[in-house]
């Protein structure tokens, strides 16, 4: 048999261990979750991931201790653009936070235990509660190109095909075999991010509704914008539904909200188009928005997940 041509290793490598590994084992996370707390002194109850173009807010975190994802033993890489690609500790309204800055998806490659996999580590440093922020595309007509849904429910589709991050044995020490998801997102928690929107006088950019995971990485179609609409879907996007997922099944509290940064195309007759360049350009418009809005909630949000 011959070697492998140049350059084909780390390709070959990658596949062969995602055909081969079906998660991390318990010691992995572990293992990570020990190298995080050894380096940082930090211990944060409350963790932040940056959607696409949101990576600013985890700029605004005081006291900064910053790794990146490359040197974070057993961390996957982020390779998307607007994705930093770095874990940022810090205090964020005097509360400990620990802040994604980029996620990893599904269409990069990743199997779902590998995206998933800071989620865990997580909460084994000490995490109760979780935000996620996406950059979305708007499904439902009444929303405009910077409002911001606060995440009520999902349609996970890639979960309608067989792919699940709890797919394989079962780690109890995390969670159940079955974990239900009507409660994925807490009622609390959904009431608090709506709340503090009105008060900070932006309630004509909150909104409340449904988030469709799809794979990606394409934009999707006229027909299947239609049909996701008719399903009930309000926006659209591909990342945090894997994420939210792990969190439940290990008991962590859960708010996400979408930043609603392209209109979906429904209209055959349309000339409009959706580009990456645009979600980048919409999430830098509204990361103000977004930072003064995560700010005043993590004032909120109290140790042992307690919200006032």
């Amino acid at each position: 048999m011959s070697p492998p041509a140049p350059g084909s290793m780390n390709h070959d490598s990658i596949i062969e261990d995602s055909e081969v590994r079906i998660g991390y084992t318990y010691e992995e996370y572990q293992q990570t979750a020990d190298w995080l707390l050894t380096n940082t002194e930090h211990r944060p109850t409350v963790a932040i991931v940056c959607g696409s173009g949101l990576g600013a807010l985890a700029e605004t975190l005081k006291d900064q201790v910053v790794f990146p994802y490359s040197e974070i033993p057993n961390f996957p890489h982020s390779t998307v653009p607007g994705h930093a690609g770095r874990l940022i500790f810090g205090n964020l309204n005097g509360k400990p936070c620990v802040c994604m800055q980029g996620r990893f998806h599904f269409y990069e490659g990743y199997p779902l235990w590998k995206v998933t996999f800071p989620i865990r580590v997580f909460r084994l440093i000490g995490v109760e509660t979780v935000i996620l922020t996406n950059a979305a595309g708007g499904l439902n007509q009444d929303y405009k190109v910077g409002d911001v849904m606060v995440i009520m429910d999902h349609i996970n589709m890639p979960g309608f095909a067989g792919h699940n991050p709890l797919s394989g044995p079962n780690e109890e020490r995390f969670g159940t075999r079955f974990p239900p998801m009507s409660d994925a997102y807490d009622k609390d928690l959904r009431k608090l991010a709506l709340a503090v929107g009105r008060e900070l006088g932006f309630s004509d950019k909150m909104r409340e509704g449904i988030y469709c995971s799809l794979g990606g990485p394409n934009f999707e179609t006229i027909a299947e914008c239609r049909m996701l609409n008719s399903l009930g879907a309000d926006a659209v996007g591909m990342s945090t539904v894997p994420e939210v997922i792990v969190a439940r099944h290990c008991g962590l509290r859960v708010l996400a909200m979408s930043l609603i940064t392209n209109k979906a195309v429904m209209d055959y007759d349309s000339e409009a188009t959706a580009s990456h360049e645009e979600v980048l350009q919409a999430g830098k418009d509204s990361a103000k928005f977004m930072e003064k809005l995560v700010a005043v909630l993590l004032k909120r949000i109290e140790p042992n997940n307690n919200v006032f």
